[in-house]
């Protein structure tokens, strides 16, 4: 037989029987009983020849129609905050422009443009065409040491090996609830909170548990509600500091004092630190990782806000477990969670070294006292309305509004109050929902 016979491959014509009659499979003859004289059966299955080798192939049923479904885990995707936005009737008041300030995009309106030496750092990166390929999945070992050394400090050491570069902050929170949490367990969220952190967990199968933070106390967290709420299956604790919605900022205190709930129980921590030095003058929040003794913590950042450069998708994952208790099973996780798809982008990684290092600290001081200056109006003046209790923010860019709706008798609840500002002045801020009685306003 020749080499380009050997290669061919040959139908089996089947009966209800299975084969019928004398049928040839890969030039040998069957008989009636679909038996070869080398013992090959062909009762209803297909043989193919490999350069040489037989492989049975199994004959496949057809499906009589159509039918494409969405996976369970696209079912079980919901964002909280378009759920309830995309149910609201906005119309906002043709006489007056909208004045949107219901996502936490500093670049929206232009007042808060990046750094030049930002930007000449990508237009360095770009004109060197040494980034127009695909980089390792967790990023170039150059750009995870520039920001090892960024933010590595006596109390919470890093090198290269401890970060994972992604795209942006919520590739980072994504990874990190996927390397530690697995279906049927829980993760403890802070509420009011981020509303990503549910949307991961639950079209992962993972249960979440909202924790309360007190508006009375400059929204620290309830200690002792969050605490009950700890199981043996619960596998991570979600820490959001500076807060997204809440603009708050956890003093050094109150930081040792959830790591003590975390050592007690044994729960790791993601913290999610995008706000990071987002910090207004006169308060003082240290990274988690500085304070920690023995939690291991997964730190999440990025560009994004600091830098004003959401949209260049630039984040990262800090690894601080000095007691190895991740030890190379998380880390090889995140590693390999990481090659689902090819990571950060390769241009803006090839400038992150020159943004970290070359951003003036003016820059940053300048944002901070834009955000603080913009804080204040916004709290004085909506102080002065009866029925409104701003809670003074301490960073990010965030505002959270208490309503008293006895104040308000013909709003049902926060989604009305909502709906009903967008009609008559063309104001979009996000209701809170769930935290009731509050409204959340970016500042």
């Amino acid at each position: 037989m020749s080499s380009r016979m050997e290669t061919k491959s040959y139908m089996v014509q089947m009966n209800g029987n299975g084969v019928c009659g004398k049928t040839t499979v890969n030039g040998k003859t069957l008989n009636e009983n679909g038996v070869n004289r080398n013992g090959v059966h062909g009762n209803g299955v297909h043989h193919v020849n490999i350069k040489g080798a037989l492989y049975p192939i199994k004959s496949k049923s057809r499906r009589q129609r159509w039918e494409v479904k969405p996976s369970e885990m696209a079912n079980n995707t919901l964002n909280p905050i378009r759920a309830i936005v995309d149910g609201m009737k906005l119309t906002p008041n043709p006489e007056k422009p909208m004045i949107a300030l219901s996502i936490g995009d500093p670049t929206v309106f232009g007042n808060l443009p990046t750094d030049g030496a930002v930007l000449q750092a990508m237009k360095d990166a770009i004109d060197s065409q040494k980034y127009n390929g695909y980089a390792p999945s967790v990023g170039y070992l150059q750009s995870r040491q520039a920001v090892a050394n960024f933010y590595s400090c006596p109390e919470a050491p890093l090198e290269a090996e401890d970060v994972i570069l992604t795209s942006g902050c919520s590739q980072a929170i994504d990874l990190a609830i996927s390397v530690l949490c697995n279906p049927g367990d829980n993760i403890l969220v802070p509420c009011p909170g981020f509303s990503l952190y549910k949307t991961l967990a639950v079209s992962m199968g993972i249960e979440v548990k909202l924790y309360n933070l007190l508006p009375e106390k400059s929204w620290e967290v309830d200690l002792q509600h969050m605490e009950s709420l700890i199981d043996e299956r619960t596998s991570c604790l979600i820490i959001t500091n500076p807060s997204n919605p809440c603009g708050s900022v956890f003093n050094k205190k109150h930081l040792q004092e959830i790591l003590k709930v975390a050592s007690r129980h044994c729960v790791p921590i993601l913290a999610d630190e995008i706000y990071s030095d987002m910090v207004f003058p006169g308060c003082s929040s240290p990274s988690m990782a500085s304070l920690s003794s023995d939690v291991p913590i997964l730190s999440c950042g990025g560009l994004a806000k600091r830098w004003l450069v959401p949209g260049w998708r630039m984040g990262w994952i800090l690894i601080h477990d000095r007691d190895d208790i991740f030890g190379t099973e998380i880390r090889q996780g995140l590693v390999k969670l990481s090659q689902r798809i090819l990571g950060a982008c390769s241009i803006v990684q090839g400038a992150l070294e020159q943004i970290l290092d070359s951003t003036p600290q003016s820059f940053y001081n300048n944002t901070i006292g834009f955000l603080k200056s913009n804080s204040e109006i916004c709290f004085s003046e909506l102080s002065s309305v009866p029925g409104l209790n701003p809670v003074m923010p301490s960073g990010a860019m965030y505002i959270m509004i208490g309503i008293d709706m006895d104040h308000f008798p013909d709003f049902k609840n926060d989604v009305d109050f909502t709906e009903r500002l967008v009609t008559e002045q063309s104001v979009f801020c996000l209701p809170a929902s769930v935290r009731r009685h509050h409204l959340s306003s970016h500042c």
